[in-house]
């Protein structure tokens, strides 16, 4: 068994803490505002910036978020191997102040370029950006989860820590995928628009993820310097952890299937429900949701075990996705709301759904990373050792991956529905490939979260048989 010395970074204790201090945790979690946006904001955006403004196939900008999501398959990884190696003498913050400013100066120049020769080119173009970005984030994100298993050795409070975060996802979503893109569309949707959207949320992005870099401190944890091993070694000892392999299966589709919704959100709300104003309202309570669910589902994973709250979590986000096959444009006066004015039937029914999604998907969200960090400390208490950057290397992957699978999916069901490219600006779509959009927003997700719960249903017996 491979033997580790313990030795702090830097003078404050090198015993590990069972209690994270709440402005750890709130440093910890604005990082995520950053991570949130360069995740979700192309995920959404750049379908929609490539088909409407560049004149790209919808299959093609499929393809073009792909390729890049492919290298972090090998990147990532080697970005934990790479942090675990250097932790002991500069602990993480190197790679997340890094990778936080180089990703948020990539997200400006996504954006920022509209002239191409040719559509080809424009996607070569943002297929190499895009790359260069992934590249970048896959230095802050891979050692920022990693930091999430060693802030404490209690698993509630772990909960805890992620509970804090998911405060910050959503308000990553409200920026990425409720506001930038009704921004853009105020500004007057042309080149311009987009650019100036790409610089205000590109300095967000930095702002956020230096806040973390600089303001968590160095000697969480316990730092660990280790007798040399075989990278060979050091991923057998990822694949040999069944817990972890089931769990990562069970993301990896799941998060396909929100990939596909992310990819065609602005559709939806442009097509289907006829009102891209609608957008911002509905991330708004979306996320008023699972904030105030939080507390919720942090006492539930106490009470019934975080399996029994993730289940629960995950089949209630799927029944309320399915739902999404009967909207349609509203054409009445259901009510009449202060500051709000006429909303019709069809859109209370999207407020509806947007609580629910937003209750359903913050239990999910939070409780499989929960679950991440549980599986890793028990790792390190039987071995006395774990990377938990190649670990959490690994996971990120996995997620990056999904948010390339989801929009190939969903390209290539709206180039099979019809739908039509543009250069300048969005263009009308018939009934066929509004169909399509409804579908990748619907039953198509839904049906994919049911399959990741099967692939859960191992996961309480490897942890069990976990040696």
């Amino acid at each position: 068994m491979t033997q580790a010395i313990e030795k702090p970074i830097e003078t404050a204790s090198s015993a590990q803490s069972d209690k994270v201090p709440l402005s750890t945790k709130l440093l910890y979690g604005s990082g995520q505002i950053g991570a949130q946006l360069f995740r979700d904001a192309p995920a959404a955006l750049l379908p929609l910036f490539m088909t409407t403004m560049l004149g790209v196939s919808a299959w093609l900008a499929g393809v073009v978020v792909l390729i890049p999501k492919l290298w972090v398959i090998v990147c990532d990884p080697a970005m934990g191997v790479w942090s675990d190696k250097l932790k002991p003498r500069h602990a993480r913050r190197p790679f997340l102040a890094i990778g936080g400013l180089l990703t948020g100066l990539s997200f400006m120049a996504l954006f920022s370029f509209s002239s191409f020769s040719s559509p080809t080119m424009a996607a070569f173009t943002i297929g190499v950006l895009f790359l260069i970005g992934s590249t970048a984030f896959s230095a802050f994100s891979v050692p920022y989860l990693a930091v999430a298993s060693e802030l404490s050795s209690d698993a509630h409070e772990r909960t805890k820590v992620l509970a804090v975060r998911m405060i910050f996802v959503v308000i990553g979503v409200i920026l990425g995928v409720g506001l930038a893109q009704p921004l853009v569309f105020q500004l007057g949707g042309d080149a311009a628009a987009w650019q100036t959207m790409a610089i205000i949320f590109g300095s967000l992005c930095i702002v956020a993820m230096l806040a973390t870099a600089f303001g968590v401190p160095r000697d969480f944890g316990q730092a660990r310097i280790e007798e040399p091993r075989k990278l060979l070694t050091r991923f057998g000892s990822v694949l040999d952890n069944k817990p972890f392999v089931v769990l990562t299966a069970t993301y990896l589709v799941q998060t396909i299937a929100q990939a596909c919704g992310y990819a065609v959100v602005g559709f939806i709300f442009l097509y289907a429900v006829g009102d891209i104003g609608l957008l911002l309202p509905f991330v708004i309570v979306m996320c008023t949701g699972s904030i105030l669910s939080q507390p919720m589902w942090v006492k539930l994973s106490s009470k019934l075990g975080k399996e029994k709250a993730f289940w629960i979590a995950c089949v209630g986000w799927a029944m309320v996705t399915v739902t999404w096959i009967w909207v349609k444009p509203g054409s009445d006066v259901m009510l009449t709301l202060p500051f709000w004015g006429e909303m019709s039937t069809q859109h209370f029914w999207v407020m509806c759904r947007a609580i629910l999604i937003g209750c359903t998907n913050a239990g999910f969200a939070v409780l499989i990373f929960s679950l991440l960090t549980d599986t890793i400390d028990k790792q390190r208490r039987l071995n006395d050792t774990v990377d938990e950057g190649l670990f959490s290397g690994f996971f990120s992957a996995t997620e990056k991956l999904a948010f390339a699978l989801g929009p190939v999916l969903a390209g290539a069901i709206l180039s099979m529905t019809g739908f039509e490219s543009s250069t300048g600006g969005a263009v009308a779509q018939d009934a066929s490939a509004i169909r399509g959009m409804v579908m990748v927003y619907s039953v198509i997700p839904a049906t994919i979260m049911v399959i990741s719960l099967v692939i859960f249903t191992r996961y309480a017996r490897a942890l069990r048989n976990m040696k």
